[in-house]
């Protein structure tokens, strides 16, 4: 979506407010235009559709489709429908009500009270800290320039355990492996996996695999679940981002996504770019060092930072406010974006994490990044504001502003 100053792209949510607008307002009174109707202010239309915006956000969400589509596994507004209205619906507790990368658990130490659900209500060890999370790899190719499955599987999960705070310790690791599925193939993904864990300091302490007919699997599929300790006195959410504060980005974004299109062969497009799948728990510790009072962290997977952005905005009802020149973005990236139609914005990253953290602790929080490997191009990319809360709006190049809303499905579905 792009807008010229003092307009507003019609698409997404913006045309739902639009299109209400116009119905609520088909019969006022506007002396200056046709039919007699007052024309508002440009500044006073967009604000009421700002408004309209936020109610709609507000409702209730539905699963409007009667059959499951494959933008539901997007990442984009249409997951975080599925995912609220069903599985939030049904498994609902104050555990998985945040909706973070990990689940946050605290074991209950000799006289601390348990948090009232089943399995964990018995003493534990000193009132320990733990995050728990859990993901499925469908990508596709299996096997793509700087990376596989194998490594993207527990890189992944190291990462969302890292953007919890957490030291990651250990994993699981389910396969559900496609009948004619070579064995070599089988033994390079897991070697990938092996060598990867050791990087992240992680071992792989379960498992279990399945085996499913010819053309039921695309060849292999992983599911890994992951545990770490949460060590450190820091308390992590999106829900907890406040004006003032600043929103950095670790690296360029948008390699990995546009890795694996181009890994793909589908297109005649060559470009230099490698995936950026990498563990992130050592960068997570150096910034927590630097800054123990981070406010959030998120590791840009599906629907890229574009719906981090989205995530922050709404959770903490506030504003964010990004400037597209302060983006990292690689030539090589940005050039088939272009091709492709695609904004970088929304394209999956596995290598790069966004962190809120207050807004005088900016610099400290950018120089520990740059200090590690993989946060070399670090930069602070905007701001959390305090109007137009539910809204991320970034300035373009072109000296506007628009509108960057979640969407529907991904335009480059099956990275990760």
């Amino acid at each position: 979506m792009t807008a010229e100053p003092g307009r507003i792209a019609e698409s997404g949510w913006i045309a739902d407010a639009l299109r209400e607008h116009d119905r609520e307002h088909d019969h006022a009174e506007r002396p200056e235009a046709p039919a007699g109707r007052t024309e508002l202010p440009v500044s006073d239309r967009e604000q009421q559709v700002l408004d309209r915006i936020d109610r709609a956000r507000r409702r209730r969400p539905r699963v409007r489709e009667e059959r499951i589509t494959m933008s539901h596994g997007s990442g984009g507004k249409a997951t975080q429908t599925l995912v609220e209205a069903i599985f939030l619906e049904a498994f609902r507790n104050p555990l998985l009500e945040p909706l973070e990368d990990a689940a946050e658990l605290r074991l209950p130490g000799p006289g601390l009270p348990g948090p009232g659900l089943p399995g964990l209500d018995r003493p534990g060890a000193n009132g320990a800290r733990l995050a728990l999370t859990t993901d499925s790899y469908v990508v596709s190719p299996l096997f793509f320039p700087g990376g596989d499955i194998g490594d993207l599987a527990v890189n992944g999960t190291v990462n969302d355990l890292s953007v919890a705070g957490a030291t990651p310790m250990y994993l699981s690791a389910g396969f559900i492996l496609e009948e004619g599925f070579g064995v070599a193939d089988l033994i390079r993904v897991v070697e990938s996996m092996r060598d990867a864990a050791a990087a992240a300091g992680v071992c792989v302490v379960t498992g279990d695999t399945k085996v499913v007919q010819r053309g039921k699997a695309d060849g292999c599929y992983i599911n890994t679940a992951g545990v770490g300790l949460i060590d450190r006195d820091v308390t992590l959410g999106v829900a907890r981002a406040q004006p003032g504060d600043a929103i950095i980005v670790s690296g360029p974004i948008g390699d990995h996504g546009i890795t694996v299109m181009l890994a793909r062969g589908e297109l005649d497009i060559e470009a230099d770019v490698r995936s950026d799948t990498a563990p992130l728990n050592g960068l997570v510790a150096a910034l927590l060092d630097a800054v123990p009072g981070t406010r959030a962290m998120r590791d840009a997977t599906r629907g890229g930072v574009a719906t981090i952005l989205n995530e922050i905005a709404r959770a903490a009802d506030v504003g964010v406010l990004a400037v597209e020149d302060d983006i990292p973005v690689r030539p090589e990236v940005r050039g088939a974006c272009e091709l492709l139609g695609i904004d970088p914005m929304y394209v999956a990253c596995e290598g790069r994490l966004v962190a809120v953290v207050p807004g005088e602790s900016a610099g400290a929080a950018v120089a520990a990044l740059r200090g590690h490997p993989l946060g070399a191009q670090a930069a602070v990319i905007g701001e959390i504001t305090a109007g137009q809360p539910g809204i991320v709006r970034l300035k373009t190049a072109f000296g506007g502003t628009r509108i960057v809303d979640l969407l529907v499905g991904d335009p480059l579905p099956r990275i990760c």
